[in-house]
């Protein structure tokens, strides 16, 4: 199942929603600078004003790649007397202009200009909620900080309140090998794909051209700031939580790469508010894995018709916050469920463990560079292969300790560890794991957290580490619900390299733990009462009618290279070919990563990412194929980015950008 596809056996249909849907494909919405938007509408009929605007702001393709998803949730708003509203970021899609970077002030400008136009329709009853999964929960934050009179509130998902710490760039201040460059290449195919002529006419062409030719590839702006500077501040709503004025209501996943954000924005937001985290990926809550699934559309249907009034000051409203602690289970890179319980944050008492008080030791740390194999993808979106594999292999290849589980330990929260760690050079990483320990010897990653070094007093101004001289550090884990039973054990496992969620450090590092002027906390809950949550059945509307063309499929392989004792982590994704009769339009994509390191050599690490992107249609038929490489040496990282347009079949554009940027700590 590709990520932008949706599984139709798994849609529960509501044909008899209370309004029939008007859908008009395509809009023009001028902005303040006289660029044009495509904006799609789904809208109640017979309603001459409506319940309120719907709104979802993104870069993705509301004609093809969005399409399906869309259909089954924004005609659900319809139908239920909202106006709901897709529109195309500026320079994606349909849109006039270029997209100068994720979460520009231009995007953020851009919004705000459609939240006026919304208001200035005849059907508009004057209230915009701003609603999206990833970058469209990140959107909808830095919106709701601009206060926007007539956006009422917000709904966030998987999405993040500070883009430096927690975003596929860095985490902890190391540089993510696994998405820095995998991601910028997404967003470096995505963006050349050209606008439709069947909407914006004769000037496709041109549109496209200026696309491929002036839309920059993002990694190198990202790997340009290596420290939590200005350009990482911008669009971080953390920066002062008091700019949201608005309710929000906010989830995730535990298998989602953004879900530390759910509790700080619970802990820090100063409005009404609603935190739920499943055991999802980063998928919507009504068709993402591993179930359960809840009713998200009834959910996002009741939260505007909460707070879509002229006076939120007057609407009755406690503060939720619920979590589902899963049950342990044995290790699979996939999960269709996971058992477990729902449970009420803030019915429970919650208590604190250090389960590394009974260690004294000082411990040298073993440094693998190719440590870190089989830990799965930093943000799984559900796909086969997307999560940590068995840990018995990586444990081996790290520092590993053990604790005993005398009494069963749901894990609720986020871990703490407060390590007293030397390094034997002046720049270091510390990766550090949780795993649940089977009887029959299988082991379940819990969570895991990582630290550069450099950064442990600041992530804006890191300092050369004091060789062979003890520092203390602080690392936080991922947030998690896990429970551990009794009869199993739980490894701690410490290394300073994890590849390749880690971009490797320049010397092959070593790092001595002194255990016993450390502590490792775990938050834990028990005698839990659960609870149900208000909608177990997911509600969607009709999907669109699509045509599988060719089915998609996704290989990841582990690989050591016996000859030169490389190790390559090998992620191929066909996400297959769909048809949409209702537009005639055909899309597809194809994406193959490449991570190499030598176990010998961390200058050896290099990533690799290709895309292959179809549009076509009665009018064009396009590929875009890009190549992007990512390599360093003591001194620099080196970027190439090559983008190749053909089309019907011939090459009409090939460009190549290079960029060296320094090392910075990195």
């Amino acid at each position: 199942m590709g990520v932008f596809d949706v599984d139709y056996n798994k849609v529960n249909e509501i044909e008899d929603l209370p309004y029939d849907v008007e859908i008009t494909n395509h809009t023009w919405i001028e902005m303040s600078d006289g660029t044009k938007l495509s904006a799609k509408i789904w809208q109640p009929k017979g309603l001459g004003v409506t319940k309120g605007t719907v709104l979802e702001f993104l870069p993705y393709r509301k004609d093809d790649f969005t399409a399906l998803r869309d259909e089954i949730r924004h005609k659900y708003f319809a139908g239920n007397g909202f106006t709901a509203m897709r529109v195309d970021i500026r320079g994606t899609g349909d849109s006039e202009g270029i997209i100068e970077d994720e979460y520009h002030l231009s995007e953020q400008d851009d919004a705000i200009d459609i939240i006026s136009w919304i208001e200035d329709q005849s059907w508009s009853n004057g209230s915009v909620g701003m609603i999206g999964k990833s970058w469209g929960g990140f959107n909808g934050l830095q919106v709701a900080a601009r206060q926007p009179k007539a956006l009422k509130t917000i709904i966030s998902l998987c999405s993040t309140d500070d883009r430096y710490a927690d975003d596929v760039h860095y985490r902890g201040g190391v540089m993510m090998a696994s998405d820095m460059l995998w991601w910028a290449s997404t967003m470096f195919a995505y963006n050349a794909r050209p606008p439709f002529p069947q909407f914006v006419g004769d000037s496709w062409y041109d549109m496209w051209m200026n696309r491929m030719e002036n839309t920059p590839p993002f990694v190198e702006e990202w790997v340009s700031h290596q420290r939590r500077d200005e350009f990482w501040k911008h669009g971080s709503i953390g920066e002062n939580y008091n700019d949201i004025k608005i309710p929000v209501l906010t989830m995730s996943g535990w298998a989602d790469g953004y879900t530390d954000a759910v509790y700080r924005l619970m802990d820090n937001l100063n409005v009404p508010k609603k935190g739920v985290i499943g055991p999802w990926a980063h998928e919507f809550p009504d068709l993402a894995i591993p179930g359960p699934q809840i009713g998200y559309l009834q959910e996002c249907a009741d939260w505007f018709s909460k707070w879509f009034v002229e006076d939120q000051s007057q609407v009755e409203h406690e503060d939720e916050f619920h979590i589902y602690i899963q049950d342990s289970v044995e290790p699979s890179t996939s999960y269709e469920y996971r058992e477990g319980q729902w449970i009420d944050v803030y019915a429970e008492e919650f208590e604190s463990v250090d389960i590394l008080s009974h260690f004294h030791d000082e411990i040298a740390l073993a440094n693998n560079q190719h440590h870190g194999l089989y830990s799965g993808v930093f943000c799984p979106f559900g796909q086969e292969g997307d999560l940590a594999a068995d840990q018995t292999i990586d444990n081996a290849l790290a520092t590993t300790i053990s604790v005993d589980a005398a009494e069963e330990l749901s894990i609720a929260g986020q871990a703490k560890l407060n390590v007293r760690v030397k390094s034997s050079h002046d720049e270091a990483n510390l990766h550090v794991r949780l795993t649940d320990v089977h009887p029959n010897g299988k082991r379940t990653l819990i969570t895991k957290g990582q630290l550069n070094l450099n950064h442990v007093n600041s992530h804006e101004n890191p300092e050369k580490l004091p060789i062979d001289k003890y520092i203390d550090a602080e690392i936080l884990f991922d947030v998690i619900g896990y429970t551990v039973p009794a009869g199993h054990s739980i490894e701690i496992s410490f290394a300073p390299s994890y590849w390749p969620l880690m971009w490797a450090s320049k010397d092959k590092v070593e790092l001595t733990v002194d255990l016993n002027n450390s502590s490792l906390h775990l938050p834990y809950v028990e005698n839990y009462t659960p609870v149900e949550m208000k909608y177990n059945s997911a509600e969607m509307a009709t999907p669109l009618e699509k045509e599988i063309i060719e089915e998609g499929y996704r290989t990841r392989n582990a690989i050591n290279d016996l000859t030169t004792n490389d190790w390559i982590l090998d992620d191929y994704s066909n996400e297959g070919k769909r048809f949409l009769p209702h537009l005639g339009i055909t899309y597809g994509t194809e994406n193959h990563n490449i991570y190499t390191i030598n176990n010998d050599d961390p200058l050896s690490a290099a990533v690799q990412c290709d895309w292959t992107a179809v549009v076509e249609d009665a009018d064009i038929k396009t590929e875009i194929k890009t190549e992007s490489l990512m390599t360093c040496d003591y001194e620099n990282f080196y970027l190439v980015n090559r983008l190749t347009g053909y089309n019907n079949g011939e090459e009409v554009f090939n460009k190549e950008w290079k960029k060296t940027v320094k090392r910075d700590f990195n």
